[in-house]
C-alpha cells in the first residue's frame, strides 16, 4: 500500500461505490460489499474470497494484513479519511471496506444436524428485517435460514450490517416456495406458519422434533401455500392494543421457544 486514494473520482471506488448500491451490479459481477473490519473477518473466516480491501488511513489494520492473509493476500489500498468516511456508513469506526466474491446459496447444500431447526423467511423485504431475523438466528445457532421468493438481495449492505456480519455464519438458502416445501417435507421437518388461520397458540405444540418455522411479512402475513402445508399454523397472542409483533421479534420468540423446550 504505497499511496493513498485522495478522491471520490477514482476508478477503483466508483466500483466499489456502484457495488454497493445497485443490486443488478452485484448480481452482473458476482461481487458485493463488506463494511467494517469484523465483518470482513467473519466472511473471511467462512470461506469468502475478499479480492479487495480499502483501509481508512491510519486504521491500524493494514498492520494485519500480512499476518491475516500470508498467501492469496487481497489487493489492498489506503483512501483518505475524508473519502474514506464519504463511502463507509460506520467511518472511523469501520477502519475497512472490502469487495467479496459472492457464493451460491442453494438449498440442497444445506448440512443438517440431527433434529435441525430451520428458520423460513416468505418474502420479506426489508433488509433491516432479514439482518435482525439472521443475527438471531446466529444467537439461537440453528442449523438454517431459508429465504423463499424474496426480492431482497441478500447481499444488500443493510443486510450485511444489520445481521452484524452474521450473514457469513448463519447457513442461508434462497428457493422458491415450491423447493423450499419440498425440501422440508424429504427431510422429515415438520412445518409451524405463522398465520391467522386455524392457528393454535405458539406455547402449545412441541419443537422437540425437527422443525421449520415460517414466517411472513407484517402486511400481508405468509403465502397460502404454506398454510397449506404446514403441520399446525401458530399464533402468538397479542394482549394489548397492536395485532402484530415485527417479524423479527417473532423469529426471537419461536427460536427461544424451541431452545427452551429442547432443555426440559
Amino acid at each position: 500500500m504505497s499511496f493513498a486514494i485522495s478522491s471520490l473520482q477514482n476508478k477503483r471506488l466508483k466500483e466499489l461505490r456502484l457495488l454497493m448500491e445497485k443490486s443488478k451490479e452485484r448480481r452482473e459481477t458476482g461481487m458485493f460489499v463488506i463494511d467494517g473490519w469484523k465483518e470482513i473477518l467473519m466472511a473471511k473466516d467462512a470461506g469468502y474470497y475478499i479480492r479487495q480491501l480499502f483501509i481508512r488511513d491510519g486504521s491500524t489494520y493494514k498492520k494485519e494484513i500480512d499476518e491475516i492473509w500470508p498467501e492469496d493476500r487481497p489487493d489492498s489500498v489506503l483512501v483518505f479519511r475524508d473519502i474514506f468516511d464519504k463511502l463507509s456508513y460506520r467511518g472511523v469506526t469501520s477502519g475497512a471496506i472490502a469487495i467479496a466474491e459472492s457464493k451460491e446459496h442453494n438449498i440442497q447444500s444445506i448440512q443438517l444436524r440431527p433434529n435441525p431447526i430451520i428458520l423460513v423467511i416468505d418474502a420479506v423485504e426489508k433488509p433491516g428485517n432479514l439482518g435482525a431475523i439472521i443475527r438471531t438466528a446466529d444467537a439461537t445457532n440453528i442449523d438454517a435460514v431459508i429465504c423463499c421468493d424474496t426480492a431482497t438481495d441478500i447481499y444488500n449492505a443493510n443486510i450485511i450490517r444489520s445481521s452484524v456480519g452474521c450473514i457469513f455464519s448463519v447457513p442461508i438458502a434462497v428457493a422458491s416456495r415450491e423447493n423450499a416445501i419440498q425440501w422440508l417435507k424429504d427431510n422429515n421437518i415438520q412445518i409451524f406458519t405463522t398465520s391467522l388461520k386455524a392457528s393454535l397458540p405458539y406455547t402449545q405444540l412441541n419443537y422437540n422434533q425437527a422443525t421449520a418455522f415460517v414466517l411472513g411479512t407484517e402486511a400481508s402475513g405468509v403465502n397460502p401455500i404454506w398454510e397449506e402445508s404446514s403441520n399446525q399454523n401458530i399464533i402468538l397472542p397479542m394482549l394489548g392494543k397492536n395485532d402484530s409483533l415485527n417479524v423479527s421479534n417473532t423469529a426471537a420468540v419461536l427460536l427461544y421457544e424451541a431452545l427452551r423446550q429442547r432443555s426440559q
